[in-house]
């Protein structure tokens, strides 16, 4: 190339000129985006050494460098681009628009990456970039609805983890997937709350099982891989980020008042057969709101601050943050302080060593489990306070009181809870490369939380039913680890038309949790600082061990991805893995997936539709072994009561406490699915659909066995003997406008549809659950045809109009204003032979709208997510043991005489009124405003007098409205697979406005 030429390509437009060939000559040049733009802070690295630069405001740099020097361009967003110096001493680079990449992104996958167009699974992938406009306290909060086939049920708590399943449930022990962190297996339960999410670089979805399959037992519930971000070579970058807002609560009950809750009392006590003497008053009483009563608008704040860069040799990525999170409930409170260190060294070209460790301290200022349904139940004409000042107490109202409600003020009042918590991820790795294509790597992941309570009634006397005779202290430590070692060989080799890519592993993982609990009465304390043991009264200290559990695994892995053309794609793995909680300690868990690249044959070429197609399929095992432990250990309980004489001596027996199965295996996973990759238009337009059929074979499941002689327990003992099955579709649609002027904008639309079945139990034997707190109802029940955990009871038909009506039903009892229910079989009786299927609780379809516009320096993104398809049971309305309050809603359609009401029973909410039925059963469809976000980026002139590299500005609305026939405060109703969707006491999510800034220096 002669002096002066340019030289031309997609990724980088370089201007070089012929330069005297001799050592450390300056080298100039300037960098600039796709939009012709410069960049200030691009870093400019000569390869190999720990020489570099940055660019300054103008895009400019200059360094020295000798004339056959390699330099490494930089800049986040963007790919480096390395590019030889051939004895030139001018290289001017244009970097690609970002979107041009996208084929060719990495995505991580179980112990290493993969060009997304090679990849034969469901892999979903969240970038970084994307969270960190998310003003959530949780990460998985933020992908809520850009993910398809992965459902998000967040919690209003304050600190508190969404749950995550990923598509469907297929176990009753729960969904929860395998959490991995940079190379760190989380135990099972684990959840990222101990992470800010700017501190992550990308979030991949292992959905399928051929995926997953490479994590072997601890996968059946997909698995979620973090990485976060590591330092990059050039100058030192330093970011604040950071927001303060208020939360307020959305979708309010409203409850009836004073003068509504007096008029349904006397209606019931009229009904119930009482004198009318026995009325309550028309006047007089309070009217107390005791959700505003003990509600509050909350504040909210969230500071992070980083530090990362590093050279060809090392590099480093530092931060810290502080959140402060107020609950929606007055004494509630969350409190996080997290650090995250990271440093990787490459000793020689060939040896690479790093270690990266999380860190995170929390403290939970706690509230009364039930406040909500205190809240709910409390008659509005029971005041806060008594004219003495006194607690308003409700054995003080009517002819006898109103029942035993608690005052939900004084509740709050005399809790005293607090919850503390400490985490350490770490994860530290040496990998040496040799014979050019081999790696060797070896890593040691430590993942230790130590969680401490104490909780504090005092004694005192606060109403006839809130009391307590002698103060109680109570303290809990808790101390869970795993520990984990992994070795991986990797053989990666591209040659010709062919890219091979070999791994084999090993895993060594010890797993164990202590949990203490003790006890103590007397202990006088004006405050925490007098929460001591030692100041109770001797003889009344009890202790407790409750949690002790421990588990080993091993495992031997193994993968292949072939690629041949980049056309034709081939992965297949084997994971064996040995797990101690089992009788069956071994299982091998294969998988195999095949893709092909149709855009990429000759008989597409010219095809003015396609830009890019790919059908892939896989198939895959996997395991679970996330059920509760020592299954397989039978209890028995030994005292003189089940003795007997043998001969001349008395001999002390036994009564067995728990059967187990002769033998006890993990659950596996076997999933079928097909996917299609499309893009149009040059790119902007992609589409990804998928199908997928996932049968869990041998779940864990209760065995029923009658009582008897020598064992006391009839819930029978758990065995693999069920098996369920999800299979639905999944779209994700993505249209990218690839604009580089003043306006581009991105919109992304996920939907998935999941369809859940029991297909067979021991025996066919059902499964009742979902216990209420009144009567001993089961609400819910896992039988074969029917989903996980559907709820179960009588079809209401209607209401009673008059007596006489009642009388002529199969109902012995009823009065007018009672719920009719439906006479199912025709027997003329109605009981649990009537019983019938009344909703799911796991939602049929899911979906999300993401959105994001940008003009000049405004950007604005807007998200939506709902579901559909889903039932909810109103516990809250159901659970009555007398007087407890009415919303407006039933006091405004209520029966209250023939013809008021066909659809809403009588104030007298009681006897079987009270059954599990259709009646407490309401839609949990949902559409929300997840996300609201308008930004605003200072100008590069502005930043450059602010000595900054860039400023972004930005107010945020998260969660402001919710479209919903639900008549609780929230659609989002979570709990174990056999108790999802019970409404009893959630804590209402909160809507969150919010002001943020964000500076690069």
């Amino acid at each position: 190339m002669l002096p002066g030429a340019t030289l031309s390509v997609q990724a980088a437009s370089l201007s070089l000129q012929q330069a005297p060939s001799q050592a450390g000559v300056p080298i100039t040049g300037r960098i600039v985006d796709e939009k012709g733009e410069p960049l200030p802070g691009a870093n400019v690295i000569v390869k190999g050494t720990a020489n570099g630069t940055a660019t300054n405001v103008d895009g400019q740099y200059t360094i020295n460098a000798p004339a056959g020097a390699t330099l490494v361009f930089s800049f986040v967003g963007y790919p480096a681009q390395e590019v030889p110096l051939n004895g030139r001493t001018t290289v001017d680079v244009k970097f690609a628009s970002p979107q041009s990449q996208t084929l060719n992104d990495v995505v991580v996958v179980g112990y290493g990456t993969q060009a997304k167009r090679e990849v034969t699974g469901a892999i979903a992938q969240v970038k970084g970039d994307d969270l960190v406009n998310q003003a959530s306290q949780n990460p998985i909060s933020s992908i809520q609805g850009k993910v398809a086939g992965v459902q998000i049920t967040n919690s209003g708590t304050p600190g508190g983890a969404p749950t995550i399943t990923i598509r469907g449930t297929g176990s009753i022990s729960g969904a929860s997937p395998l959490y991995v962190v940079d190379g760190t297996m989380l135990p099972a339960g684990a959840d990222l709350s101990f992470l800010n999410q700017a501190d992550i670089a990308s979030l991949e979805v292992l959905k399928d099982a051929a995926s997953a399959s490479i994590y072997g037992v601890q996968a059946a519930n997909g698995v979620v891989i973090v990485t976060t971000k590591r330092g990059l070579a050039g100058r030192p970058r330093i970011n604040y980020n950071g927001f303060v807002g208020v939360q307020t609560t959305t979708n309010k009950v409203k409850m009836a008042n004073g003068e509504q809750y007096t008029t349904l009392y006397n209606e019931k006590n009229i009904l119930q057969g009482n004198p009318a003497s026995s009325n309550l008053p028309t006047s007089g009483y309070a009217s107390t709101d005791w959700y505003n009563q003990i509600s509050r608008n909350a504040l909210t704040q969230n500071h992070q601050l980083s530090v990362s860069g590093g050279s060809e040799k090392i590099s480093y990525s530092f931060s810290g943050s502080y959140l402060k999170q107020q609950g929606l409930i007055k004494t509630n409170d969350y409190e996080r302080i997290t650090a995250r260190l990271q440093t990787d060294f490459s000793l020689t070209d060939h040896i690479k060593v790093g270690y990266n460790a999380l860190l995170a301290n929390t403290t939970s200022n706690d509230i009364p489990g039930n406040i909500f349904q205190q809240a709910y139940v409390a008659p509005a004409v029971l005041p806060v306070y008594q004219a003495n000042g006194n607690y308003g107490d409700p054995s003080r109202i009517g002819q006898g009181g109103l029942g035993s409600f608690a005052n939900p003020q004084a509740s709050l009042d005399y809790y005293h809870q607090q919850t503390r918590g400490q985490s350490l991820i770490a994860n530290a790795f040496a990998s040496v490369n040799f014979l050019k294509y081999f790696t060797v790597r070896s890593s040691v992941g430590v993942n230790y939380l130590s969680s401490k309570y104490y909780n504090y009634q005092p004694k005192d006397s606060l109403t006839a039913t809130q009391y307590t005779r002698t103060s109680l202290l109570t303290r809990g430590n808790q101390l869970t680890s795993q520990l984990t070692w992994e070795n991986t060989l990797t053989y990666d080799r591209a040659f010709g038309d062919h890219h091979l890519t070999v791994l084999a592993g090993s895993t060594a993982l010890n797993y164990q949790v202590d949990n203490v609990v003790g006890s103590i009465n007397g202990v006088t304390a004006v405050n925490s600082d007098n929460y001591y043991f030692s100041l109770g009264t001797p003889g009344t200290a009890t202790l407790s061990n409750p949690g002790l559990d421990t588990y080993r695994v091993f495992s031997l892995f193994g993968r292949v991805n072939y690629a041949y053309k980049g056309r034709y794609l081939l992965t297949a793995s084997i994971r064996r893995d040995g797990a101690s909680q089992f009788s069956t300690r071994y299982g091998n868990f294969p998988s195999v997936g095949a893709g092909w690249v149709i855009s990429d044959e000759s008989f597409m070429e010219g095809n003015p539709v396609f830009s890019f197609l790919k059908l892939r399929g896989s198939y895959g095992v996997l395991g679970n072994n996330r059920v509760a432990n020592n299954r397989t250990i039978s209890t028995v309980t030994i005292a003189p009561g089940y003795g007997a004489p043998i001969g001349t001596s008395f001999q002390t027996g036994g009564n067995l406490v728990t059967q187990t199965a002769p033998t006890l295996s993990w659950e596996t996973a076997h999933e079928a699915d097909a996917g299609l990759e499309m893009r149009f238009l040059d790119n902007r337009l992609s589409a990804e659909l998928d199908y997928y059929n996932r049968r869990t074979i041998d779940a864990v499941f209760p065995v029923p066995v009658l009582a008897g002689p020598g064992y006391a327990n009839n819930t029978g003992y758990y065995a693999n003997n069920a098996n369920f099955q999800n299979q639905g579709v999944e779209a994700a649609l993505r249209w990218n406008s690839q604009g580089t002027g003043d306006f581009s904008y991105n919109i992304g639309i996920t939907g998935a549809y999941n369809q859940n079945k029991v297909l067979a139990t021991a025996g066919g034997a059902p499964l009742s659950a979902g216990a209420l707190p009144v009567a001993g109802y089961l609400s819910t029940i896992t039988q074969v045809g029917a989903p996980l955990g559907a709820f179960y009871g009588y079809q209401v038909a209607g209401v009673f109009q008059s007596d006489a009506e009642a009388a002529k039903s199969a109902q012995p009892g009823a009065h007018a204003g009672d719920l009719r229910y439906q006479d199912v079989n025709g027997d003329g009786v109605i009981d649990n032979r009537d019983y019938v299927m009344l909703g799911n609780p796991n939602p049929r379809l899911t979906y999300g709208l993401n959105t994001y516009f940008r003009y000049k320096g405004f950007d604005l993104q807007v998200d939506f997510q709902g579901v559909a398809g889903v039932e909810l049971l109103n516990a809250l309305r159901e659970v009555r043991y007398g007087n407890e309050n009415y919303t407006q809603d039933f006091y405004n359609n209520r029966w209250h005489g023939a013809g008021t009401s066909n659809s809403t029973p009588s104030a007298n909410l009681s006897g079987r009124n009270l059954d599990v039925s259709s009646y407490y059963i309401e839609s949990g469809d949902y559409i929300r405003l997840r996300n609201v976000q308008l930004g605003y980026n200072l100008s590069k002139t502005l930043a450059n007098n602010l000595r900054v590299q860039g400023v972004r500005i930005y107010v945020n609305a998260q969660n402001p409205v919710t479209w919903t026939k639900y008549k609780g405060f929230t659609p989002e109703v979570g709990g174990t697979p056999t108790n999802a969707g019970i409404d009893l006491n959630v804590y209402p999510i909160a809507a969150t406005y919010n002001f943020g800034i964000n500076v690069n220096f």
